[in-house]
């Protein structure tokens, strides 16, 4: 039975990259796969046409937080990395209000794909957020109960 902590209401999602911690983010977008299918009209069958699975598309995932304090200073420093290394792998962990985490997800084979700072204007006074757009290929989610 699930208890009302467990439910991912006012989460947060701290995100890792191969085991550094990037902090927490108020929004994650984007956390999905979709199956490729390839069409195949057979020849005397006008019922319907095959659907045949070919491979696995990943959406990229984009997070965004509120900007704080040195809060961009771990992503820029991975980014600035991003043409000379190898792809990395990190974990976006969901917390309930409470801190406890809700579900796990790992991405294989991470690349940053680009950070989006704050629109600075004093036209319309709002919290300033940044954002993070991950590509991947790969998700895995913990089995529940980790």
């Amino acid at each position: 039975m699930i208890e009302d902590t467990d439910i991912a209401v006012g989460v947060s999602y701290v995100v890792k990259i191969d085991g550094e911690s990037l902090g927490e983010f108020a929004s994650c977008d984007g956390l999905g796969v979709e199956v490729v299918l390839e069409s195949r009209e057979e020849g005397g069958n006008n019922a319907y046409v095959w659907q045949l699975p070919t491979r696995l598309k990943f959406s990229n995932v984009k997070l965004s937080r509120p900007l704080g304090k040195g809060s961009s200073q771990p992503i820029l420093g991975w980014i600035a990395k991003a043409p000379r290394i190898a792809p990395s792998q990190a974990e976006i962990q969901a917390r309930n209000a409470e801190g406890k985490p809700i579900a796990t997800w790992h991405l294989e084979q991470v690349i940053p794909v680009r950070w989006t700072g704050p629109s600075l204007t004093n036209d319309q006074p709002k919290v300033l957020t940044e954002t993070l757009e991950l590509a991947h290929h790969g998700i895995k989610a913990d089995p529940p109960g980790n």
